[in-house]
């Protein structure tokens, strides 16, 4: 009787929300063509050389098409992105230009990422539309684009949030709701955003909720605002022969150090490093830098265009290590990372494997080093049991560094005051640098062009000799003013 007239409300109980995930039959067939999909999204898929789907893919997508509201436990890098995008796609009205499904992400990074998929995924079904709603950048101009129509939504819970108060979104037709990574959008204190947000949807819609982990704040989220919702659960564990795992004993005061070390044994060519606190972030960062290393912090304290133009940095090789707190990196996705470092031990179990699983992906083996003090040795342990394995232990005093020079970023990125509101294409830049900048095409990086600003990756050994040459000269007929990023 309590069940029924909960799912009467649209609600479940708190018991019912934290129920363990239901098994759910063996998929046997795991090929998208198994599923009632549009034949533009099969066609889509094919040419995209998806056939095969993910587990979360396999065992969410199917429960997404049938229209019931899904609790799924799955990290970042497992296809949940697709899972849902195909099941919003495939209901979609594209003759209604109103918005029909949000997207509700942590960060700014993890929305553009999932914006860019929707519209890959979205490619053979014409007219389209896609809109991004987050903060760092002018509220208008996505008030502008809201007034001339969007099919899907997709954005960071404050900006959402302050288009529906200013009245310039309206969710009145929305069918799906989807909050992507909702344990850090909690963590991240936007709780009461999402319930705001909620509350201008439609009772009847479906909503599916992606988390890492599943704590108790997450339970309670779903409780409120979904309807007996199935649930499906990807497991976190890493996969041990992608993944070599080495932890390393340490008294406290040398932790610093011990990361100097590690990087000049191993020489990953990018590492994410992860700390605890952003006060250690910050040391570690000084440390670096005085090492010769190529350092740069990411933490929530950064300005949005300073945030931007780091992840840019990484991403391109012209920073060699990221030091980061878990927070600051959700949602990040880099692909072809050398190594994770595990500065500080985390004290939960689910984020270690979250961190160490961002190394290893697709074909890739994955380098995990984690440095632990003896105060830290129960949260290890906890790993140890969480993982059903022993821990692999490495000795420190044997490591050795394997070249004299620091661990020097390959690339240096260029900024140029110019971006897509100036017309700038990547061929624009690519042809000045290998034109008048006489660079040799395999001497420049990756471009990323925004809006009011371009940025190109240069081999740092001629980056010098290029910016003399193309400072002074034009690029599309016009002159930019440009600069590094960093000093050499």
């Amino acid at each position: 009787m309590q069940a029924a007239t909960a799912a009467a409300r649209h609600t479940l109980s708190v018991d019912q929300a934290t129920s363990a995930f239901r098994a759910r039959p063996t998929v046997t067939d795991t090929s998208f063509t198994s599923l009632p999909l549009l034949p533009a999204l099969l066609d889509n898929l094919q040419g995209l050389g998806f056939q095969q789907m993910t587990p979360i893919q396999a065992q969410g997508l199917p429960l997404i098409l049938e229209g019931r509201d899904l609790i799924a436990q799955a990290k970042t890098g497992s296809g949940k992105t697709a899972a849902f995008g195909l099941g919003v796609l495939q209901k979609l009205d594209v003759d209604r230009l109103v918005p029909q499904a949000l997207v509700v992400c942590p960060t700014r990074e993890l929305a553009d990422q999932v914006a860019q998929e929707l519209r890959r995924l979205a490619r053979l079904i014409p007219n389209v539309k896609v809109l991004t709603l987050c903060g760092g950048a002018a509220a208008r101009p996505q008030a502008e684009s809201l007034a001339r129509g969007a099919h899907l939504v997709v954005g960071t819970p404050g900006r959402i949030q302050d288009h529906l108060e200013r009245g310039s979104l309206d969710l009145s037709a929305l069918n799906t709701l989807v909050l992507d990574e909702a344990d850090r959008m909690v963590d991240m204190g936007f709780y009461d955003d999402i319930v705001a947000i909620a509350s201008h949807c439609p009772a009847k819609r479906q909503t599916l909720l992606f988390s890492a982990t599943y704590p108790d704040n997450i339970r309670k989220l779903s409780a409120r605002f979904l309807r007996n919702p199935a649930e499906v659960k990807v497991e976190a564990q890493h996969d041990a022969s992608r993944i070599e795992q080495v932890f390393y004993e340490i008294d406290e005061g040398e932790r610093l150090d011990a990361v100097v070390t590690l990087l000049a044994h191993f020489r990953p060519v990018s590492t994410l490093a992860f700390c605890n606190t952003k006060i250690r972030s910050h040391e570690l960062v000084e440390r670096l830098r005085s090492e010769g290393i190529s350092a740069q912090a990411l933490n929530g304290d950064l300005e949005q265009r300073d945030r931007d133009e780091i992840l840019i940095q990484f991403a391109n090789q012209s920073c060699a290590v990221l030091v980061a707190t878990d927070v600051a990196a959700r949602g990040l996705d880099i692909q072809n990372l050398g190594a994770v470092i595990n500065v500080d031990v985390t004290k939960d179990t689910e984020v270690h494997i979250h961190r160490i699983g961002r190394s290893g992906r697709g074909d890739q083996k994955g380098l995990a080093l984690s440095l632990c003090s003896p105060e830290e040795m129960r949260w290890a342990n906890l790993i140890e049991q969480y993982q059903g394995s022993p821990l692999k232990w490495g000795d420190l005093k044997s490591l050795r560094a394997k070249a004299d020079r620091p661990l020097r970023a390959r690339m240096i990125t260029l900024c140029i005051q110019g971006g897509k509101k100036d017309k700038l294409r990547p061929g624009d830049l690519l042809g000045a640098l290998t034109g008048d900048g006489g660079l040799a095409f395999e001497q420049v990086g990756k471009i990323n062009i925004t809006e009011f600003s371009s940025y190109v990756a240069l081999d740092r050994q001629i980056a010098k000799q290029a910016f003399a040459r193309i400072s002074n000269g034009n690029i599309k007929g016009r002159r930019f003013r440009m600069r590094f990023l960093e000093e050499f």
